[in-house]
């Protein structure tokens, strides 16, 4: 069993910044994908940016140049710095590890992104 605990979320003004962080602890395995969706009122949830072991990135269109994700696999955590910030970009934001050789796929509880304008 997997759990992943988020932190960071929080209410900024448009321009602002705000880093979001998830460790992860349990059966993780060595070789994963992490990473962080949101999902707005009304919307489907979507892909903000996934970081694989060997950190490859792989980001969505809407946030290129302005969020950066990275990890610390000694940790099993995964941080998103997310700059610039739209309101747009107002979510609920989850965690994420996909475990492709396991067939396993995990969630954080998600944590909530406001940007005012």
């Amino acid at each position: 069993q997997v759990q992943l605990v988020e932190s960071g979320g929080g209410l900024v003004q448009a321009g602002g910044s705000l880093r979001l962080s998830c460790a992860a602890s349990g059966s993780t395995f060595s070789i994963n994908i992490m990473g962080w969706y949101r999902q707005a009122p009304g919307k489907q949830r979507e892909l903000v940016a996934t970081i694989t072991t060997g950190g490859t990135t792989n980001y969505a269109d809407s946030v290129k140049g302005r969020f950066t994700i990275s990890r610390d696999n000694a940790k099993n955590t995964v941080y998103l710095q997310m700059s610039s910030l739209k309101p747009e970009d107002t979510a609920v934001y989850y965690c994420n590890l996909d475990v492709r050789l396991a067939g396993m796929n995990y969630w954080g509880q998600g944590t909530q992104v406001a940007v005012s304008s």
